[in-house]
Protein backbone atom coordinates (compact mmCIF):
# COMPACT_ATOMS: atom_id res chain seq x y z
CA UNK A 1 0.00 0.00 0.00
CA UNK A 2 1.42 3.38 -0.93
CA UNK A 3 2.16 6.12 1.51
CA UNK A 4 -0.44 9.00 2.09
CA UNK A 5 0.22 11.98 0.15
CA UNK A 6 -1.74 14.62 2.07
CA UNK A 7 -4.36 13.80 5.08
CA UNK A 8 -7.41 16.30 5.42
CA UNK A 9 -9.12 15.97 8.95
CA UNK A 10 -12.12 17.85 10.05
CA UNK A 11 -11.28 20.83 8.04
CA UNK A 12 -13.38 23.89 8.70
CA UNK A 13 -12.33 27.60 7.10
CA UNK A 14 -14.57 29.84 7.22
CA UNK A 15 -14.40 34.00 5.91
CA UNK A 16 -15.40 37.12 8.05
CA UNK A 17 -16.71 40.75 6.77
CA UNK A 18 -18.84 43.46 7.44
CA UNK A 19 -22.66 42.77 6.69
CA UNK A 20 -24.11 45.37 4.82
CA UNK A 21 -25.75 48.49 6.55
CA UNK A 22 -27.13 51.89 5.37
CA UNK A 23 -25.28 54.69 6.25
CA UNK A 24 -27.51 56.04 8.96
CA UNK A 25 -27.21 53.11 10.47
CA UNK A 26 -23.56 52.74 10.76
CA UNK A 27 -23.94 56.37 12.41
CA UNK A 28 -26.61 54.94 14.69
CA UNK A 29 -24.86 51.87 15.68
CA UNK A 30 -21.16 53.00 15.36
CA UNK A 31 -20.03 49.46 14.26
CA UNK A 32 -21.20 46.75 12.03
CA UNK A 33 -22.43 43.55 12.69
CA UNK A 34 -19.69 40.91 11.50
CA UNK A 35 -20.98 38.25 9.32
CA UNK A 36 -19.18 34.91 8.83
CA UNK A 37 -19.50 32.32 5.83
CA UNK A 38 -18.69 28.68 6.53
CA UNK A 39 -16.63 27.67 3.53
CA UNK A 40 -15.70 24.25 4.73
CA UNK A 41 -17.58 22.41 7.78
CA UNK A 42 -15.89 19.54 8.97
CA UNK A 43 -14.50 18.10 5.74
CA UNK A 44 -11.89 14.97 6.01
CA UNK A 45 -10.43 12.79 3.45
CA UNK A 46 -7.22 11.18 2.70
CA UNK A 47 -5.02 11.02 -1.16
CA UNK A 48 -2.08 8.23 -1.68
CA UNK A 49 0.70 9.08 -2.95
CA UNK A 50 0.79 9.33 -6.94
CA UNK A 51 -3.75 9.32 -6.79
CA UNK A 52 -5.37 12.39 -8.59
CA UNK A 53 -8.23 13.43 -7.39
CA UNK A 54 -10.79 15.60 -8.69
CA UNK A 55 -13.14 18.23 -6.85
CA UNK A 56 -16.36 19.04 -8.15
CA UNK A 57 -19.27 20.69 -6.89
CA UNK A 58 -21.88 24.00 -7.77
CA UNK A 59 -20.49 27.37 -7.17
CA UNK A 60 -19.66 28.21 -3.56
CA UNK A 61 -19.07 24.86 -2.69
CA UNK A 62 -15.99 25.42 -1.08
CA UNK A 63 -13.79 23.71 -3.91
CA UNK A 64 -11.19 26.52 -4.53
CA UNK A 65 -11.15 27.26 -0.72
CA UNK A 66 -10.08 23.56 -0.48
CA UNK A 67 -7.38 23.89 -2.65
CA UNK A 68 -6.53 27.35 -0.97
CA UNK A 69 -6.68 25.77 2.42
CA UNK A 70 -4.12 22.51 1.37
CA UNK A 71 -1.94 25.32 -0.17
CA UNK A 72 -1.52 27.09 3.12
CA UNK A 73 -2.96 30.28 1.48
CA UNK A 74 -5.97 30.05 4.52
CA UNK A 75 -5.20 29.15 7.68
CA UNK A 76 -7.95 25.82 9.29
CA UNK A 77 -10.21 27.77 12.09
CA UNK A 78 -10.25 23.72 13.19
CA UNK A 79 -8.69 20.27 11.65
CA UNK A 80 -5.82 19.73 10.68
CA UNK A 81 -3.98 19.15 7.02
CA UNK A 82 -0.98 17.06 6.71
CA UNK A 83 1.24 16.95 3.44
CA UNK A 84 3.61 14.69 4.90
CA UNK A 85 6.46 16.60 3.70
CA UNK A 86 5.56 16.60 0.15
CA UNK A 87 6.54 19.77 -1.67
CA UNK A 88 3.54 21.52 -2.88
CA UNK A 89 2.50 23.73 -5.82
CA UNK A 90 -0.86 26.01 -6.62
CA UNK A 91 -1.89 26.63 -10.12
CA UNK A 92 -4.76 29.01 -9.73
CA UNK A 93 -5.19 32.42 -12.07
CA UNK A 94 -4.76 35.64 -9.85
CA UNK A 95 -2.61 33.26 -7.09
CA UNK A 96 1.08 33.85 -6.81
CA UNK A 97 2.45 36.62 -8.92
CA UNK A 98 3.37 39.95 -8.40
CA UNK A 99 1.84 41.64 -11.20
CA UNK A 100 4.41 44.51 -10.54
CA UNK A 101 7.31 42.72 -11.58
CA UNK A 102 7.73 40.98 -15.17
CA UNK A 103 7.22 38.00 -16.02
CA UNK A 104 10.71 36.51 -16.10
CA UNK A 105 11.20 37.92 -12.77
CA UNK A 106 8.02 36.20 -11.60
CA UNK A 107 9.40 32.94 -12.95
CA UNK A 108 12.38 33.29 -10.39
CA UNK A 109 9.96 34.86 -7.79
CA UNK A 110 7.89 31.68 -7.95
CA UNK A 111 10.39 29.26 -8.01
CA UNK A 112 11.97 30.51 -4.82
CA UNK A 113 8.97 30.08 -3.10
CA UNK A 114 8.41 26.76 -3.98
CA UNK A 115 11.73 26.38 -2.29
CA UNK A 116 14.05 25.66 -5.42
CA UNK A 117 17.38 27.46 -6.08
CA UNK A 118 18.25 30.20 -7.84
CA UNK A 119 20.65 27.80 -10.06
CA UNK A 120 17.72 24.95 -10.35
CA UNK A 121 15.56 27.72 -11.64
CA UNK A 122 18.18 28.98 -14.48
CA UNK A 123 18.31 25.57 -16.10
CA UNK A 124 14.60 25.67 -16.57
CA UNK A 125 14.29 29.30 -17.21
CA UNK A 126 14.53 28.99 -20.84
CA UNK A 127 11.92 25.92 -20.87
CA UNK A 128 9.41 27.96 -19.21
CA UNK A 129 9.68 31.13 -21.29
CA UNK A 130 9.15 28.22 -24.62
CA UNK A 131 6.18 26.75 -23.02
CA UNK A 132 4.40 29.67 -22.23
CA UNK A 133 4.91 31.40 -25.64
CA UNK A 134 3.66 34.65 -24.51
CA UNK A 135 6.53 36.42 -26.35
CA UNK A 136 7.76 39.86 -26.10
CA UNK A 137 5.63 39.89 -22.68
CA UNK A 138 7.67 37.64 -20.92
CA UNK A 139 9.64 40.87 -19.93
CA UNK A 140 6.87 42.86 -19.32
CA UNK A 141 4.86 43.48 -15.85
CA UNK A 142 2.57 40.70 -15.04
CA UNK A 143 -0.35 43.64 -14.79
CA UNK A 144 -0.45 44.04 -18.81
CA UNK A 145 -1.17 40.38 -19.46
CA UNK A 146 -4.62 39.01 -20.28
CA UNK A 147 -6.04 36.37 -18.81
CA UNK A 148 -4.98 33.98 -21.08
CA UNK A 149 -1.19 34.83 -20.94
CA UNK A 150 -1.32 35.15 -17.23
CA UNK A 151 -2.77 31.21 -17.08
CA UNK A 152 -0.04 31.07 -20.02
CA UNK A 153 2.67 31.62 -17.75
CA UNK A 154 1.04 30.10 -14.65
CA UNK A 155 1.13 26.54 -16.11
CA UNK A 156 4.32 26.76 -17.74
CA UNK A 157 5.79 27.61 -14.04
CA UNK A 158 4.08 25.07 -12.04
CA UNK A 159 4.39 22.64 -14.85
CA UNK A 160 8.39 22.46 -15.42
CA UNK A 161 8.85 23.37 -11.38
CA UNK A 162 7.55 20.03 -10.62
CA UNK A 163 6.85 19.65 -7.23
CA UNK A 164 5.49 16.12 -5.74
CA UNK A 165 1.88 17.52 -5.57
CA UNK A 166 0.33 19.89 -7.58
CA UNK A 167 -3.46 21.59 -7.38
CA UNK A 168 -4.88 23.07 -10.30
CA UNK A 169 -7.92 25.22 -9.99
CA UNK A 170 -9.82 25.66 -12.99
CA UNK A 171 -6.81 26.55 -15.66
CA UNK A 172 -7.07 24.04 -18.03
CA UNK A 173 -9.65 25.54 -19.80
CA UNK A 174 -8.26 28.68 -20.17
CA UNK A 175 -6.32 30.40 -23.13
CA UNK A 176 -6.53 29.18 -26.81
CA UNK A 177 -7.58 25.90 -28.51
CA UNK A 178 -3.64 25.24 -29.09
CA UNK A 179 -3.02 26.15 -26.04
CA UNK A 180 -5.43 24.45 -23.81
CA UNK A 181 -4.14 20.85 -26.37
CA UNK A 182 -1.02 21.26 -25.07
CA UNK A 183 -1.47 22.57 -21.52
CA UNK A 184 -3.73 19.16 -21.11
CA UNK A 185 -1.21 16.88 -23.11
CA UNK A 186 1.54 18.65 -20.56
CA UNK A 187 -0.96 17.79 -17.33
CA UNK A 188 -1.39 13.84 -18.77
CA UNK A 189 2.47 13.35 -18.94
CA UNK A 190 2.86 14.94 -15.64
CA UNK A 191 0.62 12.80 -13.99
CA UNK A 192 1.73 9.47 -15.17
CA UNK A 193 4.17 9.90 -12.98
CA UNK A 194 3.24 7.64 -10.31
CA UNK A 195 4.96 9.33 -7.30
CA UNK A 196 3.00 12.78 -8.26
CA UNK A 197 -0.08 13.60 -6.48
CA UNK A 198 -2.62 16.35 -8.15
CA UNK A 199 -5.71 17.31 -7.10
CA UNK A 200 -8.22 19.06 -10.04
CA UNK A 201 -10.81 21.47 -9.65
CA UNK A 202 -12.59 21.58 -12.31
CA UNK A 203 -16.25 22.52 -13.97
CA UNK A 204 -15.22 19.79 -17.09
CA UNK A 205 -16.25 16.53 -16.08
CA UNK A 206 -15.25 15.20 -19.01
CA UNK A 207 -11.50 16.48 -17.71
CA UNK A 208 -12.34 14.60 -14.75
CA UNK A 209 -13.78 11.56 -15.20
CA UNK A 210 -10.55 10.95 -17.53
CA UNK A 211 -7.82 12.38 -15.47
CA UNK A 212 -8.66 11.36 -12.25
CA UNK A 213 -8.53 8.26 -10.25
CA UNK A 214 -10.67 9.49 -7.46
CA UNK A 215 -13.65 12.07 -7.23
CA UNK A 216 -14.48 14.21 -4.18
CA UNK A 217 -17.93 15.74 -4.24
CA UNK A 218 -18.41 19.43 -2.17
CA UNK A 219 -21.25 20.92 -1.53
CA UNK A 220 -22.43 23.88 0.53
CA UNK A 221 -18.59 22.94 2.42
CA UNK A 222 -19.68 19.62 3.09
CA UNK A 223 -18.27 16.38 1.67
CA UNK A 224 -21.29 14.41 -0.19
CA UNK A 225 -19.42 11.30 -1.56
CA UNK A 226 -15.87 10.32 -2.74
CA UNK A 227 -15.33 7.34 -4.57
CA UNK A 228 -15.18 6.14 -8.24
CA UNK A 229 -15.30 9.15 -11.00
CA UNK A 230 -17.63 7.59 -13.43
CA UNK A 231 -20.21 7.03 -10.45
CA UNK A 232 -19.80 10.15 -8.15
CA UNK A 233 -19.82 12.65 -11.72
CA UNK A 234 -23.04 10.90 -12.53
CA UNK A 235 -24.79 11.13 -9.18
CA UNK A 236 -23.68 14.74 -9.05
CA UNK A 237 -24.90 15.43 -12.79
CA UNK A 238 -28.48 14.18 -11.39
CA UNK A 239 -28.36 16.35 -8.35
CA UNK A 240 -27.44 19.16 -10.55
CA UNK A 241 -30.30 18.45 -13.12
CA UNK A 242 -32.88 18.24 -10.33
CA UNK A 243 -31.93 20.90 -8.45
CA UNK A 244 -32.27 23.22 -12.15
CA UNK A 245 -35.72 21.62 -12.62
Amino acid sequence: MKKPAITVNDLYVSYRGLKKTSIRASWTKWKNKIEVFEALKGVSFEIEEGKILGIIGKNGSGKSTMLRAIAGIFSPDKGSIDLHGHSISLLSIGVGFNKKLTGRENIFLSGMLLDFTEEQIKQKEQEIVDFADIGDFIDKPVKTYSSGMYSKLAFAITAILETDIILIDEVLSVGDARFKEKSYNKMKELISDERRTVIIVSHSLGNITELCNEVLWLNDGQVVEIGEPNEVVERYRAFMNQKQA
